[in-house]
This record gives C-alpha cells, structure tokens and sequence, in this order.
C-alpha cells in the first residue's frame, strides 16, 4: 500500500537519532507477535533464519533487516505462520523519501523470502512422499502418546521413533510432515505449512479446528466429532475458511484457542471465527486443551454450546447502555458495515473520499456534521490517477498538509482466502489499525457472480472479519442496476442490504443545474437522516499540467442546494391526447393556432383500444367531465367547426413554432 505521505508528502528531513537501538526495537517487535527473538541480530540485508523455541534444528523463525537509514524489512515465522513488517522508530515522522525507500525494502524483503521458501519446498516435496509411505504406525505405548493420554490416530514413526503427523494442502496432496519426540516438534526442512492441515475422525454435526496434534486428538477422543489440525496459530484463518468453503454455510465449526502468554493463538482464533462464521472456545488457564483435561478441567463443557447463561433476562440484558459512536455524525458509523451506491459517473467515489479526507485530516465538520478523527486504508480497485488528482485538489482546497490515510495499488479477490490475507496482512503492517476501510469499487474486489447469494456471503464474511480484526468500519463502494426502476438500490443479490449497517444512496442531478443528492435508506440503530445535497467544485490543480501544458483541474465536493421541485400538471394526460391526435392527423389551423378534428381524437382513441362508451365519454363538452370538458373548463381550448381549437399558449409554444 501506497502512503499518501509518499505520493503528496513534504521535503526530505534529514535522519535523527533512534529512540532505542535498532536491534533493541526488532527484538521487542519479534516479542510483541509472539516471536522469541535470536540471541542477536544482524542488520545487514541478509536472510537470515532462527529457532523461536530455543530448540536444535528449528529454523522456522526468519528476518531480513536492511541496514539503510531508516532501517527497515520483515520478520516472522514459518511455522507459526507469522510475517511482519518493521520500521525502526527515529522519534519523529517519516519524510516521503523515507516512506518510499520503506516500502520498497520491505517488498524486496518479502520476494526474497518468499523465492528461498520456494526452493525449499521444492527440494521437500520429492522426499515426504516416500517417508510417509515407507513409515510404521505408531503404537498407543510410544512415550510422547502416553505423556499426553491420547491414541495415535493415524500417526506413524520415524526409524528412530519420532512420531511423524502429515500435513496436506487444500490440493489433499502431502505438503510436509512434523516430527514429534519428547523434547521437540519441527517440520520436515522447507516443506510448506501455509494453509495446510489434518483431519482426523469423519465430518458430522460439528467441525473442531486446533493448533497442534495432541490437543486434536485430545478433542476428538472427548467429542468424538471431526477435528482439523492447523499447526499453527497463524495458519487457523486460512484453515477455517478452507473448511468453510468445503462444507458450506450450514456446517457447525469450532476453533479450539491455545491460551498463550502473548495472545497469540486467541488473537488468531478470532480472526478465523470472524472470516469464516466459527466460534471460539479457549482453555480458562494458560496451556492448550490437553493441557486443561489432563489438569482436571471440564473439557467437555467447555467445547459444547454454552446452555445456562445462554439466555439473559432482557432486564439485564438492557442495564447496559449502548450509545452509538460515528465517524460523521449519522452517515459514518464506528466499526460498522456501510455502502454507498449509485450509477456509474453519479459522484459515490466522490462523496465517500470527502468523507474519508475529512477523517484523515481531522477536520471537524463534514458540511455540518461532526467528524471524529482517526486513519484510513481505502482500497482502490481503479482509477488510481483520477484519485491522485481528486486527492491533490481537496488537500490544495481545504489547505490540508498531511493526511493519515492509505491506499491499495490494486483490486484483489476480498472474497477468496488468498485476497483477503493479502489485504489483511497490509493492513498489519501498519504502525496501528484504521478506523476506515473503504473498498472502491466492490465489483473490483469481487470474485464471482454478485447475484448469488454465496459469493455475497463471502465478501460479507471477509468484511466482517476485518471489522473484528482491526474494530473498523467497513464502506463498500457499488454500482446500481441500469433499469429506472433500479437506480436507487445496489445491484446485485438481496443479500447486501440484508446484511447493511447504513445503506446511502448517491443519486445524480435530475436536471441541469441540480444538485448530487446523497440519501440515507437505511439506518440500523438510528434514524436515518435528511437527504444532503452537494455539488461537484471544479479546482485547478496548482502545478500540475499536461503533456500540451494545460492546466489540469479535478473536483471537490461542496454544499449543494435543494432542488425545487416542479408542480405535476393536473391536465397533463389530457393534453398530451389532444397533441398527439393533432400530431398524427395533421388537422391543420385556424388563425395561428392549431385545431384537432373530432374524427381526430376519437381515432386516436380508438386505436388505444378504448371502448366506444369510454370515448363517447371522453368527448362530452360538459365541464370538467372526460377529456374535452376539462380542458374546456380549464380555457385551454374552444370549439370550432367539426373539433376544437388549442388557444393555450404556456401549453403549446413547443409543438406550433
């Protein structure tokens, strides 16, 4: 993601000091993502890899630091499915320059690691195949078993009798194995964990999801139902979405927490339930579930729904209050769901990048609503240059310097678990979490027909998990379908407003010289407010010019006015039957006026299918009955000849030019 620093950003500042070490700030940001850090650390650009665990041949822990002021890169965690940006602190801001030379480091960072994992996996994958095959069973004897009080479940030996679990990709292809002995758990060297897992037992009404194997066996021999094993903490979201997709909507899944010191393992339980609908159960003591049976728990009580306290009296339930907290008062609301649609070109990009600059300055009002302040990760699916301009000319207009906001510079499948790591891992490498995350345009972020009520879920489900994740709120940028009838509702599934906070329309200008109206249709906890009007302010750019040396200009939104709406005519279906009678039958004129026939009119009517009694009814002269009596009443006619004469001048200066 872009900073907006980097792209807007002020003049190079010269490097200060560091508040602590370098080496210092790595170690405690290793500690902070549930890391053990390496008894040193090298800044020199380099791969470098480490045990977390203090134990001989685990090497799943890495880093790689560039030594470049400002000293940057990423660390993390094979097995543990860590990765983790880091940013020395100097004590101040960084300048744009810096911002860039960042990011940059930090992509190189990541490709390296990424191409030597890939090597190892290959070398890997040529050997587990055969040392699983060529394995014994494991008996119910062997110490590690017995320490633990579990059966073996399919879990084979080692020819020096380590017990050997496999680990299969979402292919059901064998990826790499773990050795278990009494002092130690690793990995086969560069077999690949990421998204892989176990399954022991078969699929019934519930699906358990743990960390490691001993703790799954431990579940699946209380409970007797299906138990995925993760391996890791960090592995839980990909695993429980993968289960999610495989056996649908309906299928009751479990995440099983190991209740770590860091926080660890809970953290990334929540962030699995979140994206793919589970709930979480964690041990009440530090240690995994085998830890809490083996100490005497109720490991059954707690895997099963809770029952008891399920239900609370709406007394107690009420005690509480819960006042609503908005981002802009009644349009934005904190950690909730909102979209904003409307036609294609009709101004929504507009409207909600208004409100997310009024965010990410701090400026206090939005065309006289209140604005709390916080940061912005706004996903940008297209359009990246007309954004830059649009962004260039609100800074330059409101006389803003410095915005706390970022950008995507791509689209990417929200819905699948692929793109929804990819976002939510940019947004973890920030220094702290966004209260904003707009995704513009949903349709770019989308894989799948936005008709079906399933691909709508599962973009619903990632939003909701990066709102539990990061405590956000989540704005989701649509079009509207193209019929008239559905200009004012998002294309696409039911299901989307369904599952809505706030839903805003964003309707065009009727008329020429109209105002962009913005109307509230739905508000969950709250009433919905007064449609808003805005117009589109055109703002030259100060510096930016084209190829041929023109001025470049972008807009701004700024406060718009009520349309006034115009006086339906009472007579209008009247008229519009004597214009095209007099249209179609060229009846000729009198004076300057035109005249229409009798024979005229009833032809007319007769060729819409009218019955002879409802024509004859239509033609009375009686005032202010059927078609001629009220247009007589009303002088906008009078009788002549064989027919009538049109002698209203407002009504027919159109058609007698």
């Amino acid at each position: 993601m872009a900073d907006l620093r980097e792209i807007f950003g002020g003049p190079f500042i010269p490097q200060q000091k560091y508040v602590d070490p370098p080496e210092v700030q790595i170690a405690n940001a290793m500690s902070a993502a549930g890391i053990d850090p390496p008894p040193s650390i090298q800044i020199d650009g380099q791969l470098h890899r480490f045990s977390t665990k203090g134990r001989k041949r685990d090497d799943s822990g890495w880093y790689l630091i560039f030594p470049d002021d400002p000293i940057a890169g990423r660390f993390g965690c094979w097995r543990d499915g860590i990765d983790a940006v880091f940013r020395a602190d100097m004590g101040r801001e960084y300048s744009a320059a810096e911002n860039m030379a960042i990011v940059r480091r930090q992509s190189e960072a990541k490709a390296e690691r990424d191409l030597a994992r890939q090597r190892k996996a290959e070398v890997a994958a040529s050997t587990v195949e055969t040392i699983w095959r060529d394995a014994i069973g494991a008996s119910p004897d062997h110490p590690y078993l017995k320490r633990k009080g579990i059966l073996a479940h399919g879990a084979r030996l080692t020819g020096d009798g380590r017990l050997i679990v496999p680990l299969y990709g979402v292919d059901a292809q064998l990826s790499s194995l773990q050795y278990i002995s009494e002092d130690e758990k690793r990995y086969h060297p560069g077999g690949s964990v990421k998204g892989c897992s176990w399954i022991l037992g078969d699929v019934d009404r519930t699906i358990f999801i743990s960390e490691g194997y001993a703790t799954a066996a431990t579940i699946f021999e209380a409970t007797g139902q299906a138990v995925v094993i993760a391996y890791s903490a960090g592995n839980l979201p990909l695993v429980a979405m993968q289960i999610r997709e495989k056996y649908g909507p309906a299928q009751e899944i479990v995440i099983v927490a190991d209740n770590d010191e860091s926080g660890v393992g809970k953290s990334h339980a929540d962030q699995a339930a979140a994206k793919a609908g589970a709930r979480v159960v964690m041990p009440p003591d530090p240690g995994d579930a085998n830890d809490y049976q083996q100490a005497g728990g109720d490991l059954l009580g707690l895997l099963l729904p809770p029952s008891g306290d399920w239900l609370i009296p709406a007394d107690d339930f009420a005690s509480e209050p819960s006042p609503i907290s908005w981002h802009i008062k009644q349009f934005v609301q904190s950690r909730s769901l909102i979209m904003v649609h409307g036609p294609s070109g009709g101004g929504k990009t507009f409207v909600v990048l208004d409100w997310c600059l009024h965010i990410a300055s701090g400026r206090p009002e939005w065309l006289g609503h209140k604005v709390r302040p916080g940061r912005v990760v706004y996903l940008a699916g297209e359009g990246h240059h007309g954004l830059r301009g649009r962004v260039a000319a609100w800074k330059q207009e409101m006389g803003v310097t410095a915005l706390d906001m970022w950008l995507s510079r791509a689209g990417c499948d929200l819905n699948t678990p692929a793109g929804y790591q990819t976002v939510a891992e940019a947004v973890r490498g920030l220094d702290g979490p966004p209260e904003i995350i707009v995704v513009d345009t949903l349709h770019r972020f989308l894989n799948g027909d936005e008709n079906s009520a399933e691909t709508a879920k599962g973009m619903l489900d990632s939003c909701s998990a990066l709102m539990a994740e990061f405590g956000a709120t989540v704005i989701l940028v649509h079009h509207t379908g193209v019929s008239d009838e559905a200009q004012h509702r998002a294309r696409g599934s039911s299901a989307w407003k369904g599952a809505l906070d706030i839903e805003v329309s964003v309707i065009p200008p009727r008329r020429e010289g109209d105002s962009i109206e913005i109307i509230q249709r739905k508000a969950k906890d709250s009433e919905t407010s007064s449609p808003v009007f805005v117009d589109l302010k055109t703002v030259p750019i100060t510096g930016w010019l084209d190829d041929d040396g023109d001025q470049v200009t972008s807009c701004v939104i700024a406060l718009g006015v009520e349309p006034v709406k115009a006086k339906k005519d009472p007579l209008h279906k009247q008229k519009k039957i004597i214009e095209d009678a007099w249209y179609s039958s060229a009846a000729g004129r009198l004076g300057v006026n035109p005249y229409v026939t009798r024979e005229s009119i009833q032809t007319l009517l007769e060729g819409r299918e009218m019955s002879a009694g409802t024509i004859k009814q239509y033609l009375k002269p009686t005032p202010g009955v059927g078609l001629i009596g009220k247009l007589l009443e009303a002088k906008l006619i009078e009788p002549v000849q064989d027919g009538w004469m049109i002698i209203g001048d407002q009504w027919m200066t159109g058609f007698i030019s």
